[in-house]
């Protein structure tokens, strides 16, 4: 549990936990390698240790060379050049869909039968836009219902037909899985996307001297390729700082650095929109490991309703709580469209932002894909619940910071997920 109030204008500079999305890739593709992967700055969170067990129960011996107080920093991967073992028992995913869907296209190519099962909330997530592409390079999977839901269960097979698919929907997710199976594929295989998502994978693809090629938005990859083992180094998460961002955008008089953050173009949509709600922020850009990296500067100004839709959803999907906040906190009516991917997230994501922006006094409409907020009221302190949802928690917890009164964020454990000692930091910034 979370209780905040708000609090004056703050000065701060900050590095967040590793990339959630590139901690995951780093340990799966390192896995993949022919040799020995050391991975630092790696994100000590519940997500991505599920990662770490799957590999281990796939025959990838992973040592932990560093620890901080949250858990473990750097790991040493032991590639296997892309040969698993069957596992005793079947694989607990816990709450990360990246880890059951990426793992699903590794899997599709084993000549094992492997079972996916996890946590309440990601027994609810759709898995049939992952099995849908890996059985007709021919693999068998089987899951719940229509949709597909876990526990799953796959049968690989060494004999994978390439294929070239045009996903439904843009998700990273789906697009990796693919091109992972497409790893094991005699031939090309592709994938296409009604817009771009983010391109983790083809980066750390290209960095492990594997070749993709990108047309457009479709990605192709040529089957019989091994990664090259190469060391790792994971930057901080833009989805993490998007949280402080907002905090300090919104608030004159404030000013923040956020220092060592990867900055890839598929993922910084949230600075891009809160560019033009009227957020002063400046951008300095490195490059590692084929990332960019970098630190950004906000200083504290009035914002102003946007909208936001289309072609920019899947850079800032993750955000979208969060961006959320600030609308309530701009001038105008901020809309949101093309958003429907949020309703199959760790929770619904649409309706828990506008049931609790309602709690805390906002008029909000809510629609399939989206939403309408009405920005400029003070906020009001209030109860709200995260749903089990580690972006809601953190979200309602910086929205908590400018309401009268105490805000209440009940279900906190989740943040766990994604950022161990976010708790923490609030602490510190609730002091400054």
């Amino acid at each position: 549990m979370y209780k905040v109030r708000a609090i004056a204008p703050f000065s701060a500079e900050l590095q967040v936990p590793g990339d959630k999305s590139l901690s995951h890739r780093a340990v799966m593709f390192g896995a993949l390698s022919n040799g020995p992967c050391e991975i630092s700055g790696f994100l000590p969170s519940a997500d991505c240790w599920c990662t770490v067990e799957a590999m281990r129960a796939l025959g990838i011996e992973i040592e932990v060379l560093e620890e901080t107080e949250w858990g473990p920093s750097k790991l040493l991967v032991h590639g296997k050049g892309g040969k698993f073992e069957a596992p005793s028992a079947p694989i607990n995913c816990g709450n990360s869909g990246t880890t059951m869907r990426l793992l699903a296209g590794i899997l599709a190519a084993q000549p094992f039968e492997t079972e996916l099962y996890g946590d309440e909330s990601l027994s609810r997530r759709p898995m049939d836009r992952i099995a849908a592409p890996l059985r007709l390079m021919g693999a068998e999977i089987e899951g719940r219902g229509e949709r597909c839901t876990a526990p799953i269960r796959i049968r690989g097979t060494q004999d994978l037909t390439p294929i070239a698919y045009e996903s439904p929907v843009a998700s990273a997710q789906v697009k990796s899985a693919v091109l992972l199976a497409g790893l094991y594929a005699k031939g090309k295989t592709s994938v296409s996307e009604p817009y771009l998502s983010r391109d983790h994978t083809e980066r750390l693809l290209k960095y492990l001297l594997v070749k993709t090629v990108r047309e457009g938005n479709t990605v192709s990859i040529w089957g019989g390729q091994t990664p090259e083992s190469r060391d790792m180094r994971v930057p901080g998460d833009i989805s993490s700082a998007a949280f402080w961002i907002v905090a300090a955008a919104a608030r004159p008089g404030s000013r923040l650095r956020v220092k060592n953050v990867g900055l890839n173009p598929t993922r910084t949509g949230i600075l891009s929109a809160l560019t033009r709600m009227g957020a002063r922020l400046s951008e300095s850009i490195d490059e590692e490991n084929g990332e960019p990296v970098g630190s950004v500067e906000v200083v504290g100004h009035k914002l102003r309703a946007i909208e936001i839709g289309g072609d920019d959803i899947p850079k800032l999907i993750d955000e979208i709580p969060i961006l959320a906040v600030a609308g309530a906190l701009a001038e105008g009516k901020t809309i949101i469209r093309d958003a429907r991917e949020l309703r199959v997230k760790e929770s619904d994501r649409i309706s828990a932002v506008a049931e609790n922006l309602r709690r805390m006094g906002v008029t909000v409409d809510e629609f399939a894909d989206g939403m309408e907020i009405t920005g400029g009221a003070q906020l009001k302190g209030a109860t709200v619940d995260s749903l089990g949802d580690h972006r809601i928690a953190m979200a309602f917890a910086i929205a908590g910071l400018y309401a009268e009164g105490e805000t209440i964020v009940r279900d906190t454990d989740c943040v766990n997920t994604s950022y161990p000692g976010f708790g923490a930091e609030l602490e510190q910034i609730m002091k400054s």
